[in-house]
């Protein structure tokens, strides 16, 4: 019999969906649930605390794994929180304390459902890792690798020359006089300081961002294309790409019970849609791309998903990430066009986050737009398809995510939704300047007759080769693992492999021990008295990858995102790894996991 749990609401899906699960009984899992009983929304927020190892075990706190070291977390359910909830309202009132009005059972219900799993308790953890090293406590390790998230510099890229210069003349103006700086980034400074207020960047731009900048953005879009057209009205800069893609997802999100507002996104998912759906009280509809042909986009999905989807909801919108985060693979343009076709005749306002469309490595893939495309293919579709394409500076070959400068193009928006969009861009008042500079740079880079063209080309070119023989590099030696398999990255910053994982022995997670006994030293998992004899495996509240992801940051230091984070067909368990880390670091961080992989399979078959 499965253990208690709760519909998560918001979620409608094809399949079971693997998941954390808090069982009344046990504090782990390891095993898979359907999407109907994964965590209580209530406690997603609140899966993994770190707290001190030192004390007794309680019935609300066990250690991360048998051999997790100084790690615990806590498990809140729901029944028992509640209960010392209100054992701790009656203190208050003894005490003669007003009680706090804003608590979890207070608070949005909407945001206790949000996940980030590109920042969640393994982060924290490794985190807390990194403070205990610089403590000088002994470790098995002496660093750890970041190897979660696509933030470039954090890895060691250097800036690329001409932005930063640009970006400084604009923030000193004084350096204009400076016979360091080439005339073409001082050209461009100069240029970017006019359309500023007060020629300066400490003021506030409109809204929708500069205009000059928004005009350089269409520019851009014109020359990517091919030559069609871009207005720079339909052009809104952002705080990146994500704040741009929650802007849309507000003007779609409606209605209540069965006319609820769904939204088609692929798993595995970049998990800003689904945080960003669960805040908004939207229904993620999931539609899942093919890990057999290299993640590919199957319209047949598509349809399957929008028309299960149908009845518990009204979907009207599809979301597209192309290249693909985090499974690397690129569109071809006969996907893109079955796309469009099935979006418009299915009535289904398109997205498509094309953030990394720089990052393309693979022989044979190329980056088509979705704008050009739907263009290109004509009325209707050119015509009357409505959509929204993203970018954003972060990623590429530029990897300056601090900044945050993004933008979105819409097409065929209805006029009014477009000033309704304008309104919801002036609460927020603007972008950040500095990342509209930014951004001006990137889609209006030096030409070939400005003197800062030829450093510019060689730092552009060199840091998308790296990546592309690390994509090479990821791919070869994690299918040479066995038990690993790792489709190409054909672009992107990622690497999504597939890894076997064993069924956890029950009697090694009850007794404190992996499998061949215990280590000394470390913080074991004791004897639950409140556990029967012998649970199964699945009633174990740990999913396995994240089992699997915390044991390998324990054990190396090296820190990964489980693929639970991100959605995976049942039975199938991932990871997501950034390919950033510098050559001479990456190849032996592939081999360690490896090796950790093949001495985490020993102990747990």
């Amino acid at each position: 019999m499965a253990p208690w749990g709760r519909t998560v609401p918001g979620r409608w899906g094809g399949a079971q969906q693997p998941g954390c699960f808090f069982s009344p009984s046990c504090p782990f899992q390891w095993g898979q649930q359907p999407a109907a009983r994964r965590v209580p929304s209530t406690l997603s927020a609140l899966p993994l605390l770190p707290v001190p190892s030192p004390g007794p075990l309680s019935l609300d706190s066990a250690p991360l794994s048998p051999t997790s070291g100084s790690c615990r977390h806590l498990t809140f359910l729901p029944g028992l929180s509640r209960i010392m909830a209100l054992r701790a309202g009656d203190q208050v009132a003894m005490n003669g304390l007003k009680e706090k009005v804003l608590t979890l059972d207070t608070m949005n219900p909407c945001v206790r459902r949000v996940e980030y799993a590109v920042r969640g308790p393994i982060v924290l953890r490794a985190l807390e890792l990194e403070q205990e090293l610089r403590q000088g406590v002994k470790k098995p390790f002496t660093e750890v690798v970041r190897a979660n998230i696509g933030d470039a510099q954090a890895m060691g890229q250097k800036p690329i020359t001409f932005l930063r210069q640009v970006l400084a003349l604009c923030v000193h103006p004084d350096l204009l006089n400076s016979p360091d700086f080439p005339e073409d980034a001082k050209k461009k400074a100069e240029r970017i300081l006019q359309a500023c207020g007060g020629h300066s960047l400490g003021a506030y731009s409109v809204s929708s961002g500069i205009q000059l900048i928004r005009e350089d953005v269409a520019e851009y879009i014109k020359r990517r294309d091919g030559g069609i057209p871009s207005d720079p009205n339909n052009i809104y800069l952002s705080t990146g790409a994500s704040d741009a893609i929650v802007t849309v997802l507000k003007l779609l999100v409606v209605g209540e019970g069965p006319t609820r507002t769904g939204v088609l996104i692929p798993i595995p998912q970049y998990p800003l849609y689904s945080a960003a759906l669960a805040e908004l009280n939207a229904v993620q509809v999931d539609y899942y791309l093919d890990e057999e042909r290299t993640w590919a986009l199957d319209v047949a999905e598509l349809r399957r998903a929008l028309y299960q989807a149908r009845a518990h909801c009204r979907p009207r919108a599809l979301c597209v990430i192309n290249p693909g985060n985090p499974t690397g693979q690129v569109q071809a343009r006969e996907c893109i066009e079955a796309v469009i076709r099935f979006a418009f005749e299915e009535r289904l306002f398109l997205m498509a986050d094309e953030v990394y469309q720089d990052n393309v490595y693979a022989e044979g893939s190329q980056f088509h737009s979705f704008k050009k495309v739907l263009t290109e293919m004509g009325p209707p579709y050119a015509t009357q398809q409505e959509l929204a394409s993203f970018h954003s500076v972060s990623k590429g070959y530029m990897g300056e995510c601090g900044f945050r400068g993004g933008y979105v193009e819409v097409v065929n928006m209805d006029p009014a939704v477009q000033r309704q969009m304008q309104k919801l861009m002036s609460v927020r008042l603007c972008p950040p300047v500095p990342g509209q500079v930014l951004l001006s740079t990137v889609v209006s880079p030096p030409a070939p007759s400005d003197p800062s063209f030829a450093q510019f080309q060689a730092e552009r070119q060199a840091v998308l080769a790296e990546l592309a023989a690390k994509a090479k590099l990821t791919e070869q030696v994690f299918n040479e693992s066995p038990g690993i398999r790792c489709n190409p990255v054909q672009g992107a910053m990622y690497s999504f492999p597939r890894v076997q994982l064993p069924p956890a022995p029950c009697s090694a997670l009850r007794s404190g021990s992996p499998a061949g006994g215990g280590r000394g030293g470390g913080h074991r998992l004791g004897r639950r008295t409140d556990l029967p004899a012998c649970r199964p495996p699945q009633e174990l509240s740990l999913a396995p990858d994240m089992f699997f992801c915390m044991r390998l940051l324990e054990e190396t230091g090296i820190c990964v995102v489980p693929g639970s984070g991100f959605g995976q067909r049942e039975g199938t368990y991932h990871f997501r790894m950034t390919i950033l880390p510098p050559m001479e670091k990456l190849r032996p961080l592939l081999e360690k996991l490896s090796q950790f992989h093949a001495k985490f399979t020993r102990e747990y078959s």
